[in-house]
């Protein structure tokens, strides 16, 4: 790894200290201006003072909030996001054990977004003002624009309720064992362990979820991909094949293409961090038991080391995303390989 390589990973590291500091600050102050008191929300609405009084100095809820907000950070440095108050399990334990769930949602709505959006993009600029450039700019803004819960909301009653295709919720079928935890990604799992039945049902749930995530994130996609071919097919290098007589779509797969997926790459690292924070109200929508829905009940429990926990962790993904982004664009692009 070169000098440059190194002043981006310290970059991006001091970046994630500020980062860290800057949303379990915001969150906590978030957290503490909600109405409601978790030490009560513990002991029951039929709990005398004196117990949710006793709970409250358990949880650290009765000291000032300066005093709970520098706890709480000498926890995170030793990596301890705290015990959950709805769950009473390590928070990190928590999120290990709905993490996979969260991440298989986004990777495989990612595929999707991905598989969709590069061709789109590819004919919209192919086609410049023409009847597929205007569908596909149409589809884009469609995309970008559909808030995720309406969208999950219409194709649970029309795959579901109406046609009766695909499931409306939950991960695998009732009856079913999930998959040996290899990896905690049930299509990986049952695949390695020759489930067709897991994996077939694995598959089948999420569809619906993924398709919601993934259309809203095609159009971000189509548009940046489209961008860059029109740049590509306007360079000299385009017009000079073009001359020797390469066919049409050679010059646009073969060569202006890859050049143009370049600056997609940046696009989908930011969209994959998009879509560990998009998934929550996916996730409700579809029963989903990820991280999503765990945050969502904490939120309704005033579970505060909880909620702290999930914006922290998926803060620090983006940037860890964010830095592996940054290095694979400098191998991919040698023009910028010498800059620090």
């Amino acid at each position: 790894m070169n000098v440059s390589w190194l002043s981006v990973v310290r970059r991006r590291l001091a970046s994630l200290v500020w980062v860290v500091i800057g949303v379990s600050l915001i969150t906590f102050t978030i957290s503490h201006l909600v109405p409601g008191d978790p030490a009560r929300l513990v002991a029951g609405d039929r709990a005398t003072p004196e117990i949710v009084a006793h709970i409250r100095a358990q949880l650290g809820l009765d000291l000032p909030l300066p005093q709970q907000y520098l706890r709480y950070m000498g926890q995170l440095l030793q990596g301890d996001l705290g015990t959950s108050i709805r769950t009473h399990r390590p928070v990190l334990q928590d999120i290990a054990a709905f993490f996979p769930a969260t991440l298989e949602l986004a990777l495989v709505a990612l595929m999707l977004a991905t598989l969709l959006g590069i061709p789109l993009g590819v004919l919209s600029a192919v086609y410049r003002n023409r009847f597929i450039d205007h569908v596909a700019r149409t589809l884009a803004v469609t995309g970008i624009s559909t808030p995720a819960f309406w969208l999950g909301l219409g194709l649970i009653v029309v795959f579901y309720g109406e046609l009766g295709w695909l499931p409306g919720g939950g991960r695998i079928d009732q009856g079913l064992a999930p998959p040996p935890g290899l990896t905690g990604l049930y299509l990986i799992d049952a695949a390695v362990a020759g489930d067709w039945a897991v994996w077939r049902s694995a598959l089948e749930h999420m569809i619906l979820p993924a398709l919601t995530l993934g259309f809203v994130h095609l159009g971000v996609v189509a548009r940046q991909v489209r961008s860059s071919m029109l740049e590509q097919l306007g360079e000299d290098y385009v017009r000079t094949a073009r001359a020797y007589g390469l066919s049409p779509w050679v010059v646009v797969v073969r060569h202006a293409l890859p050049n143009a997926l370049i600056p997609s790459v940046t696009v989908l690292g930011l969209a994959l961090g998009d879509l560990l924070y998009g998934a929550v109200l996916t996730e409700t929508v579809f029963g989903w038991p990820g991280m999503g829905a765990y945050v969502v009940d904490s939120i309704q429990a005033l579970d505060f080391p909880a909620v702290m926990g999930f914006a922290v962790v998926v803060s620090f993904a983006y940037v860890i995303l964010n830095l592996l982004v940054d290095l694979l664009y400098r191998r991919l692009d040698p023009r910028i390989r010498g800059v620090g």
